[in-house]
């Protein structure tokens, strides 16, 4: 499914997240905006996998934000480790119904309430390669814009932004 759908309320989204996820994903990404990072939801990477949220910081550094809405979910999905190889930093994000002592060490951890997040453990760099950075560069690039004119054309009023 796309996930832009001009027949829903939001054309931005697609259905597929649950409440809990939804309620992450803008605390996230409102923490993000406020650090001045550019962020992209769902993004499709070149592994045939999908990104929760990607986020580009002004040095150009990607990363990735695997979102948690639950223990089962978390559990039940095995396919974070393959996020690696499409960024700097792999992050962790959930709300505070999800205990944190559950997601890896060796990944940051986010905690999200829906109006903000906080950057609980920091992620460790693990630096892309030059092709493999412009790479995904390049699809946030061309898929931000494909989604800001369909946002665009579907009617939405869309603010002005300064991303340094």
């Amino acid at each position: 499914m796309p996930l832009i759908s001009l027949d829903q309320t939001s054309p931005l989204a697609d259905g597929r997240q649950s409440e809990n996820a939804m309620l992450v994903r803008r605390g996230v990404q409102r923490l993000f905006l406020e650090m001045g990072l550019a962020v992209v939801p769902e993004l499709p990477l070149a592994s045939g996998r999908r990104a929760d949220l990607v986020a580009l910081t002004r040095t150009g550094e990607v990363w990735i934000v695997e979102i948690k809405s639950s223990i089962e979910d978390f559990r039940v999905d095995r396919k974070w480790p393959i996020y690696r190889a499409h960024c700097d930093r792999l992050f962790f994000a959930t709300h505070p119904g999800v205990p944190a002592d559950i997601f890896p060490e060796d990944c940051g951890f986010i905690l999200s309430d829906g109006y903000g997040a906080e950057i609980i453990r920091d992620a460790p760099e693990h630096k892309l390669a030059g092709a493999t950075r412009k790479a995904v560069t390049l699809r946030f690039a061309r898929i931000s814009a494909a989604r800001m004119t369909l946002a665009e054309l579907s009617g939405l009023d869309l603010p002005e932004t300064d991303v340094e």
